[in-house]
């Protein structure tokens, strides 16, 4: 039997993450679609009450590591629904930039392959490993096609600028409306079960 890998995640290495506000002290674009993705998050309470309640564990949740970078939808939509998840529940959040920390995010990839972001990691106050999120919920995989029908036509070389300006509308409405605010929400909703999973 091989032994298991050290993380490169050590309790003082996840000590120097930064909080939500520091990350938008920092980041260097997006802001007012992090404003926006932010506001438009409400923690349904049930959700709140149940990932509170296995706080309260002996091996409950304590803290989330989060990687991002501004510049990635998934992130100025997802890394706001952790905030303000974090806020709601007191779980303490570990934000650190992908790009300047490969070890990290080279630990966590997506299907082992892919430095998908944001991506979160739910640890004990212990420093035991619960689970990893990774990019969008399942409900945002499943219905991305609408929002990639947009981006196509964003794409095309041979739009004149009315035409792609009136796609960049669209594609703005699109982050405003419902079927982008239900991905806020599944997010909350595969947190929670993935926690719950985790502190059977």
């Amino acid at each position: 039997m091989t032994a298991q890998k050290e993380s490169v995640v050590t309790q003082e290495r996840l000590s120097q993450g930064i909080d939500y506000k520091q990350w938008m002290e920092q980041i260097d674009r997006n802001q007012e679609k992090f404003v926006d993705n932010y506001e438009g998050t409400q923690p349904n309470p049930d959700d709140v009450a149940a990932i509170k309640a296995l706080m309260s564990k002996q091996d409950g949740p304590a803290i989330c590591m989060a990687i991002g970078e501004p510049w990635c939808p998934d992130v100025f939509r997802g890394m706001p629904v952790i905030a303000k998840l974090c806020e709601a529940t007191g779980l303490d959040l570990k934000i650190f930039f992908r790009d300047q920390n490969v070890d990290i995010m080279n630990e966590f990839l997506y299907k082992g392959e892919f430095q998908s972001i944001p991506t979160l990691v739910f640890y004990t106050k212990d420093h035991k490993h619960l689970g990893t999120w990774h990019e969008r919920a399942q409900k945002a995989r499943d219905e991305m096609p609408q929002l990639s029908e947009i981006t196509a036509k964003m794409r095309n070389q041979e739009l004149s600028e009315e035409e792609r300006q009136k796609y960049m509308e669209q594609y703005a409405a699109f982050q405003k409306g419902p079927v982008w605010g239900g991905w806020r929400d599944a997010e909350v909703k595969e947190i929670r079960a993935l926690l719950e999973a985790a502190c059977k």
